[in-house]
């Protein structure tokens, strides 16, 4: 069963296009098979007559697994260099090139070293039931697999490969993950299912800093972003459904959360109805929630159910990042650094010198695409032109 999609781990054996004894040509359709995406057929490695077929119509094979038999002619044979076996104690040289006896190389191999895993690794596609039970007892994912370089059929990590690698692993230094890590870990992977996109855009950060010299109390930046985005949602929900099978589902109130940097991990506080309280009345309870999350004393009520959230990857110095959101968000709004930047002026003609900050909006594709997504971060870019309406 060859690789029929990057994501594809079996087929069922839907039809069979030829039979037993038939003469084939190379690359003609044999078996035509279904997956979870499509129908799709496999095809002959090469010339010669059908020997036999060794699976069942109806049944589902993984890939990798033998469907048959062909008996290749001689000549097919060595056009894919079938016909012989190297030596275990060929050196380098002589695999990277034989001679045919008449002088004349033939079947080059080139390699490649240097790699950090080998060419050929595929990483977990197909795991067996055996190898899942073995995973379980040790708390291990298929992520945690992807750099084992599978030595089954189509590159398949068996359990002997599995046993190795675990084996290897041991005689290194280890610690113990915290939970948090191993929490922030778990959320990530499973966020990393979707498809994901950024979107990104700069913004004048003038108008905030003059607002925040005469505000009081003084708002910080990122709850100036969260909310400007939670008006921005306020006004056309439909970026903050998720999708969930073939159906969007809609908040009932703009919940957006902030990260948090705790001590080995992130946590995310949450406002609720951000779109409902002004700017000014949100600072004090913003403040609360960040001195709370650095404790990690946060109420049950001030995390969780949220629809996006706000994340200053500024304060790192970093002017862009790609931020994730979280798995049961559409969203993430990222703010970079602050930057004195060149802006041109067309009233006085020349170039003025102006803060500005980039904004990355990380979103999941299959509910927003470009367009929607561009214009949300707009939308959110006008908004915190004009922090004195927030």
């Amino acid at each position: 069963m060859p690789q029929l999609g990057e994501s594809i781990a079996e087929a069922n054996i839907v039809a069979f296009l030829v039979k037993a004894g038939d003469t084939v040509a190379a690359d003609q359709n044999l078996i035509e098979v279904e997956t979870n995406k499509a129908t799709m057929t496999v095809t002959s490695p090469c010339g010669g007559k059908i020997e036999k077929f060794v699976v069942q119509l109806n049944e589902s094979y993984a890939v990798g697994a033998v469907l048959g038999y062909i008996e290749a002619t001689q000549e097919e044979a060595v056009r894919l260099g079938l016909d012989t076996v190297p030596s275990p104690k060929t050196s380098d040289t002589d695999r990277l090139a034989k001679s045919d006896g008449n002088g004349n190389r033939t079947r080059v191999q080139p390699t490649v070293r240097g790699l950090p895993v080998p060419a050929n690794a595929a990483g977990a596609g197909y795991l067996s039931p055996r190898l899942k039970a073995r995973m379980t007892d040790l708390g291990l994912s298929a992520a945690d697999l992807a750099g084992i370089a599978g030595s089954g059929a189509a590159g398949r990590v068996t359990i002997e490969d599995f046993e190795k690698f675990i084996s290897q692993l041991e005689q290194h230094k280890t610690s113990d993950a915290s939970s948090m890590r191993v929490s922030v870990a778990d959320a990530m992977r499973r966020s990393w299912t979707r498809p994901l996109a950024n979107v990104g855009m700069p913004v004048c950060l003038d108008p905030l800093f003059a607002y925040r010299k005469v505000a009081r109390p003084k708002p910080g930046p990122a709850l100036c972003v969260l909310r400007a985005l939670a008006v921005a949602l306020a006004e056309n929900g439909k970026p903050a459904g998720r999708l969930v099978g073939n159906k969007i589902v809609h908040p009932s109130s703009i919940d957006i959360g902030f990260a948090v940097e705790a001590e080995d991990g992130v946590l995310v506080p949450v406002i609720r109805n951000a779109d409902k309280k002004l700017l000014k009345d949100l600072v004090e309870p913003y403040n609360d929630l960040v001195e709370l999350a650095r404790q990690r004393k946060l109420p049950v009520n001030a995390t969780g159910a949220s629809i996006a959230t706000v994340t200053n990857f500024g304060t790192f110095g970093l002017e862009w990042a790609t931020p994730i959101p979280l798995p049961e968000q559409t969203l993430v709004l990222g703010m970079g650094a602050a930057r004195h930047k060149p802006h041109w002026d067309s009233v006085k003609d020349q170039f003025v010198p102006i803060m500005e900050a980039n904004l990355t909006l990380g979103f999941d594709h299959r509910v927003l695409d470009g367009g929607a997504a561009g214009r949300l971060l707009q939308r959110v870019s006008e908004l915190m032109r004009q922090p004195e309406k927030l």
